[in-house]
């Protein structure tokens, strides 16, 4: 408790260095952000935007989350089986253009747009599908013809004034599967994700109607594991679709915090007696997934804070971080909540939820929910990003068991100091296409090169044909090395270029591969 309390008098006071808090910052970790469109929560900022803004205001999250620190994104693509991207199954979504089916004015695919900006940057793009919600407010008629709850209405049940679509139905699954399908197929996304809504959460007093599918389809099971099965056959089925078209595509999927309590499972966590769960009210046996490799990473919503009475963030963080199975976990973070009571107006807060995470070896990183969450800076939770938890770039992490060919290491061919900078040259010879960035390293002539030192990259570079980078930072009369890597999509790293060690004499500098 020392050591936390020591943390918060330093978070609140303003006295963490740039070097952290006796954390050396990691090289490798996903920085992500939510951006939801579901009743324009994130993007567009409202229904029938002109487009010119639509795009505008896309490129500021962007470029705001950049400066954030920020490496992926996670879009929400498909809200209620609707479309931000040229389908030809469902309609343009209402949350775009206004109506449902109506396709954007003058016209261009957002889906397109989205990817082609958030690459532009660096960033990873994970399309984010609501996989069985079909209608937010069924006693409104403003349902386009196209939409498939008029084309297939046996398909769907109606729940606490929503409609969805029966996940015990077959031709549901095989639907759903083909929709991602043709994402995944046409778009060069870098991920599917899915978040915590498979069968709705419970409602005081309402039973979910799917007796008429759970007789037609139930082979005698009991109704929880029957509904548990029908989600493990959607998850397993759109992970082994993913993986048929394009290897490289990540499936993960952002859970309730919790997968299931003590008080039922000796495998559960130490959560309040009775506590909302994923196994048991979502039927979203997380866990199982997890074990059998169907998906590849978790991101559980842990959007409560430390101390909290049924679920501490502490308690359901260190569960997390032991049952990752060899996947990938992501810890997502209730930035929204900033400022909701006492715990949340402590500036502290989010900092420490983050440094807590940084110490567990099997957590890889943090969501944000959401992205307007960060308007107006928040107990200062922008500037805490940028100038200490993030202040220096980082790789996302590798899934050593997705298969990928390491880039061939690049080269320097020459460096030259002009006007505008140090101008530096590499090449890569790479006629294969397995570079997709580069990753540029300095040290000061008495360091010893260190890669795995994030405080020494210089920049994270798109692929480019004749790669060049102009350092605006150096100083002159001061002697540098630089090295160089190439990176493959999904963040495997070649080995280092040759230095360069870099001199400035006089007005000129000097490079040479040799600093004697």
């Amino acid at each position: 408790m020392m050591v936390k309390h020591l943390l918060a008098v330093m978070l609140l006071t303003g006295l963490f260095s740039q070097q952290g808090f006796a954390q050396l910052p990691p090289k490798r970790e996903l920085r992500a952000v939510w951006i939801a469109t579901v009743e324009n929560i994130d993007w567009p900022s409202r229904r029938g935007l002109p487009v010119e803004q639509q795009k505008q205001e896309f490129i500021n999250i962007l470029n705001t989350q950049q400066r954030n620190g920020i490496n992926a994104v996670v879009v929400q693509v498909r809200p209620v089986a609707d479309a931000f991207y040229a389908s030809p199954f469902e309609p343009w979504s209402e949350y775009l253009t206004g109506k449902q089916g109506q396709a954007p004015d003058p016209y261009y695919d957002p889906l397109q747009f989205m990817l082609e900006e958030t690459h532009k940057r660096g960033m990873e793009f994970h399309a984010w599908f609501n996989p069985y919600r079909a209608i937010m407010n069924a006693s409104h008629n403003n349902v386009a013809a196209t939409h498939i709850t008029r084309q297939r209405p046996q398909w769907f049940l109606t729940f606490d004034n929503r409609k969805y679509f029966d996940p015990g139905v077959p031709e549901v699954r095989e639907y759903v599967t083909q929709i991602i399908r043709d994402v995944v197929r046409r778009y060069d996304i870098d991920a599917v994700h899915f978040d915590d809504y498979f069968y709705p959460y419970p409602v005081p007093g309402k039973n979910f109607p799917d007796n008429s599918s759970y007789r037609l389809y139930g082979r005698g099971m009991a109704r929880d594991d029957w509904r548990r099965w029908n989600v493990d056959t959607i998850i397993q089925m759109v992970g082994k679709m993913i993986k048929e078209e394009k290897p490289w595509v990540k499936f993960g999927i952002s859970p309730f915090g919790i997968w299931r309590g003590k008080d039922r499972d000796s495998d559960g966590s130490y959560s309040g007696k009775g506590a909302l769960s994923n196994y048991d009210d979502l039927y979203a046996d997380v866990l199982k997934w997890l074990k059998n490799g169907w998906i590849d990473y978790a991101a559980p919503q842990l959007y409560w804070e430390r101390g909290h009475r049924v679920a501490d963030y502490e308690v359901l963080l260190n569960w997390w971080a032991q049952h990752g199975y060899g996947r990938h976990v992501y810890i997502g973070h209730g930035l929204y909540r900033i400022n909701s009571n006492a715990a949340w107006s402590n500036p502290a807060e989010l900092p420490i939820q983050i440094t807590e995470l940084r110490t567990l070896n099997t957590i890889q990183g943090s969501i944000f929910y959401s992205a307007k969450s960060f308007t107006g800076n928040p107990r200062g939770i922008e500037d805490t990003l940028r100038n200490h938890f993030y202040r220096y770039p980082a790789l996302r992490p590798t899934m050593p068991w997705l298969k990928a060919n390491t880039p061939f290491p690049p080269y320097f061919i020459d460096a030259f100091e002009r006007a505008n900078g140090l101008n530096l040259y590499w090449a890569d010879d790479d006629t294969s296409g397995r570079t997709n960035q580069y990753v540029l390293y300095r040290f000061n002539s008495n360091e010893v090169i260190n890669l795995n030192d994030p405080a020494k990259i210089l920049a994270i570079l798109p692929q480019m044909s004749d790669p060049q980078y102009i350092d605006v930072t150096y100083e002159k009369g001061r002697i540098y090395t630089y090295v160089v890597t190439a990176l493959d999509r999904l963040q495997n790293e070649s080995h280092a270029s040759d230095p360069l060690y870099m001199k400035i004499v006089g007005r000129k500098a000097r490079f040479m591969f040799d600093p004697e």
